[in-house]
């Protein structure tokens, strides 16, 4: 863990805010995002579950999710808004956007374009705190990336699984074990590194099942247990029995974490009922809304035993436009019970994606595949477009639309939405009231007393004008394109500093910098901490 001075933390504040008493104890944080999860996704879950969701408690609010180039935003400057404070552009993971027209989006100067920006975990990790980060996709995935990387395409894994891999981070769990692997061993890096034994080099007790995780007793734990995404909850324990359920992953996370007397930050993320509004299944959006709400459970439960922790839970956007009625019921509506909407759901015994998991490539078993998604008893019409089809794809697009007009559902797309969602939040400082998606950052940065815009100053300098500054040149080695290093001359010493690492070499001796090195938009940014080592050194 790495711990930064007082003056760089500063007091908590950005240019946007006001001054504030600091807590007298350490201040936890345990952000949560249900990714994709539209009101109405919620309000369809509470009638699922037939009971009041955890949520329903601490709804304080309402939050503004537009990006800076768009109504609409991406997942990625979605979570760049909530982790750093700054609204970003789609694709874009922890710098700064390149194009700004929505209005009331901040303006970027041109030389500060795609420039790394850092988040709260950074802030929380160098206050002292301990950190994790928990998702059931990819850890790569976009918002987790935002909370923990800087990079201008949130799909590129291999450079956000490093980074992820060099944030000293105590826990990280989810998915995205290919990313960590070189194609030698059938992962996706190109570089030829294998993460996964890196991360055993830093002491990390690597699991990858859901015993595994439950036994550790390791204060620094790293789970990847699937090479890509987690199962959704209602098909785990069918298709995936040994992963851990989010509530499992949340829990373990506030265990371990919470033995820091200095506090911690944890990010979690629901990541699937996204996936499942792409596909207009409500099944998969019920099912990981439901499990996203239990793991708010448990980081409510301890935030009220311990008294000193801030909780927020929210989605990042909308998506696809779910209502709660369709066609179907636009007579007589003011009379259709919720039954109506609700039985149809209840025969679902799978999400689509475990139903057309079950489905065989030749389709033969397509009616056996419908039952497990709840389309028993087909009708005549039902039967008919069942056997017009001719692909898996196209079988996912029947079932859904065939669930959907019997459940009074109606779907407008398959992408994003751009509504305002609910803010969830509890404990001091919380945020509450309608607020843009950046000030949640702000919010947290506040409760944990340190500057995010301090921050970014102190781990993101550009490195060709601050070595040139103390009499040093700097070039970039691209010998081995796929592990890039910056060198740096002053005078006789030579240091390399490996870029999306935090790791500088003077002349011999390693050093472990106080923040990764991003390149972004062909420069390169390093810690102050790297120019000072280099002037103390030569």
């Amino acid at each position: 863990m790495k711990k930064l001075s007082k003056k760089i933390i500063g007091d908590g504040l950005s240019k946007h805010e006001v001054s504030a008493k600091k807590p007298k104890e350490p201040t936890n944080v345990i952000m949560l995002v249900m990714d994709g999860a539209s009101s109405s996704a919620t309000t369809l879950a509470r009638w699922y579950k037939g009971a009041p969701l955890v949520m329903d408690e601490i709804a304080s609010g309402g939050v503004k999710t537009f990006s800076s180039e768009s109504a609409i935003t991406d997942s990625a400057p979605g979570g760049t808004a909530m982790a750093t404070g700054n609204k970003s552009n789609s694709g874009y993971v922890g710098v700064l956007p390149s194009v700004v027209n929505s209005p009331g989006a901040e303006k970027v100067k041109s030389r500060d374009q795609f420039k790394p920006v850092a988040n709260v975990l950074e802030g929380a990790e160098l206050s002292g705190r301990s950190t994790g980060i928990v998702a059931t996709s990819e850890i790569q995935h976009a918002t987790p990336a935002a909370f923990s990387s800087h990079h201008v395409n949130r799909n590129n894994f291999s450079v956000i699984g490093e980074q992820q891999v060099y944030q000293d981070m105590e826990v990280v769990l989810g998915g995205g074990k290919k990313a960590l692997l070189p194609e030698s061993e059938k992962g996706t890096r190109k570089d030829g590194e294998n993460l996964m034994k890196v991360l055993e080099n830093k002491n990390y007790d690597v699991v990858e099942t859901k015993q595994e995780l439950m036994e550790s007793k390791s204060g620094k734990i790293w789970g990847a247990f699937s090479d890509t995404a987690l199962a959704y909850d209602m098909d785990r324990s069918k298709t995936n029995p040994e992963q851990p359920s989010l509530s499992q992953m949340t829990q373990k996370s506030i265990n371990t974490l919470s033995k820091d007397k200095d506090g911690f930050f944890l990010f979690v993320e629901g990541s699937k009922p996204d996936w499942a509004a792409h596909a207009n299944d409500p099944i998969g959006m019920i099912s990981d809304v439901l499990a996203f709400d239990e793991a708010v459970g448990k980081a409510l439960d301890f935030a009220k035993k311990d008294g000193n922790t801030m909780v927020i839970a929210l989605t990042d956007h909308g998506n696809s436009g779910l209502s709660i009625g369709n066609q179907n019921t636009s007579r007589g509506y003011d009379s259709i019970p919720v039954s109506a909407y609700i039985d149809p759901l209840k025969k679902s015994k799978m999400t689509l994606e475990g139903a057309m998991g079950e489905l065989k490539d030749d389709l033969s078993n397509l009616k056996q595949a419908a039952k497990l998604y709840g389309l028993d008893n087909l009708s005549a019409d039902e039967t008919a477009k069942l056997e017009a089809v001719k692909t898996k794809a196209e079988a996912g697009s029947v079932l859904v639309k065939m669930l959907a007009n019997r459940a009074n559902l109606g779907f407008t797309t398959g992408g994003h939405t751009g509504e305002d969602v609910f803010l969830y939040s509890y404990g001091p400082k919380k945020p509450y009231g309608m607020i843009d998606n950046t000030e949640i950052a702000y919010s947290m940065a506040k409760g944990m007393g340190f500057n995010l815009d301090k921050l970014t100053e102190e781990l993101f300098t550009e490195a060709k004008g601050a070595f040139r500054k103390i009499g040093a040149s700097v070039k970039i080695d691209r010998t081995d394109s796929n592990n890039p290093v910056l060198t740096v001359k002053r005078g006789r010493t030579e240091a390399k500093i490996a870029i999306d690492k935090n790791e500088m070499m003077i002349g011999s001796k390693k050093y472990e910098l106080e923040g990764i090195t991003v390149e972004s938009d062909g420069k390169v940014y390093v810690p102050k901490h790297a120019v000072e080592l280099l002037r103390k050194n030569s």
